[in-house]
């Protein structure tokens, strides 16, 4: 699993890793991207498959890549379906950002089946690369929680405020920025020459560190906030939302930082010297493993938090699926047996005939 062979040239004599805010969860790379790198990349038209299949942990592997990937894509494309068409969840802000996560789990869920099923290499050399787009979906999120921990920090600490500047209009210009941002800086990494790549990635590595540690602070500041601050309000509804909402996104984002924060740390330690564990391709890399398992976790809990999201699911969702596979059954097995009794009928008919 552990690629145990070294690299021969340096990383600082050559290039630096692929590290920016658009794509900070699974850079295994060792190198910055560039017209000479791409040039230099290895495609093969016909790809093999992530394993070998000389093992049992390789079919474990395999497998288990096949059911993730299904499970993210249904559970994040229900929670996207679910608030689209209930018009009382897309009105309210945190359902937006909930809903953007979610787009971006659905295709993370959809890119592991050429990720986790094929024999993908991002980085350099790279293999069947897809030049970090598949894997800036998750990075997508980085920035999307970032700013759903201030709209709620606003909302609770400074409603007035809030009600009166942060519109759902505003919400979804952040949402379309979070998307923007983290693909026009991925564009700009892959066509620039490798000298202006590497600066762009220096300050893309600040600009991570920076994200990172606002981000436990807000998660800090926003368990606080729902422990003493909303403990003093009176009962209300009001209050109980704010606190599902608060408690919500504090278990979300401790959630997300738990399984990405590994593969971050392994991404620093490559960045600035030789070491970092190294691995045969995306499908074997146990960092990104546990940073694409945010795309299921992340919906799991947005569901089991907000019983208003779960209701909504289940009636625009999984209730309507049932039903109509079960109609689907019903008038199946009624036309089945229209079929036999006119058979039946038929041959009652058929015999009828012959004793006359």
């Amino acid at each position: 699993m552990i690629c145990g062979k070294s690299e021969s040239v340096s990383l600082r004599s050559v290039h630096r890793a692929h590290i920016t805010p658009s794509c900070p969860l699974f850079v295994e790379g060792e190198r910055v991207s560039s017209p000479s790198v791409k040039r230099m990349s290895s495609f093969n038209y016909t790809i093999s498959f992530s394993v070998d299949f000389t093992s049992l942990g390789d079919f474990f592997i395999f497998i288990y890549h096949i059911v993730f990937a299904t499970c993210a894509a249904l559970l994040a494309g229900s929670v996207v379906l679910g608030i689209l068409c209930t018009r009382a969840l897309r009105q309210q802000n945190r359902f937006i950002f909930m809903l953007n996560t979610s787009i971006s789990d659905t295709l993370t869920g959809f890119s592991v089946y050429y990720l986790g099923l094929f024999d993908v290499q991002e980085g350099y050399p790279s293999r069947n690369s897809t030049f970090y787009i598949l894997p800036s979906f998750l990075g997508v999120n980085v920035m999307t929680f970032l700013f759903a921990q201030f709209d709620r920090y606003l909302a609770v600490g400074h409603p007035f405020f809030y009600n009166r500047f942060i519109t759902r209009w505003f919400v979804i210009a952040c949402c379309v920025f979070c998307w923007v941002y983290t693909y026009s800086i991925l564009t700009i990494q892959n066509v620039l020459p490798v000298a202006q790549a590497v600066k762009l990635s220096a300050f893309g590595v600040m600009t991570l560190q920076i994200i990172v540690v606002i981000k436990v602070l807000m998660t800090i500041k926003l368990y606080i906030i729902a422990k003493h601050q909303l403990g003093r309000e009176a009962p209300s509804p009001e209050r109980d939302s704010k606190k599902e909402s608060l408690r919500l996104i504090v278990f979300v984002v401790i959630c997300f930082l738990s399984l990405w924060c590994p593969s971050f740390v392994n991404i620093m330690v490559r960045y600035l010297s030789n070491g970092g564990l190294r691995f045969r391709n995306e499908a074997t890399n146990v960092f990104a493993i546990m940073a694409r398992f945010n795309a299921l976790s992340t919906s799991a809990l947005y569901i089991w938090g907000s019983p208003a999201l779960r209701t909504a699911v289940w009636n625009t969702v999984w209730k309507r699926s049932i039903q109509h596979e079960c109609e689907t059954r019903e008038r199946k097995s009624t036309e089945h047996l229209t079929e036999l009794k006119g058979h039946v009928t038929d041959k009652s008919r058929t015999q009828d005939w012959t004793k006359t």
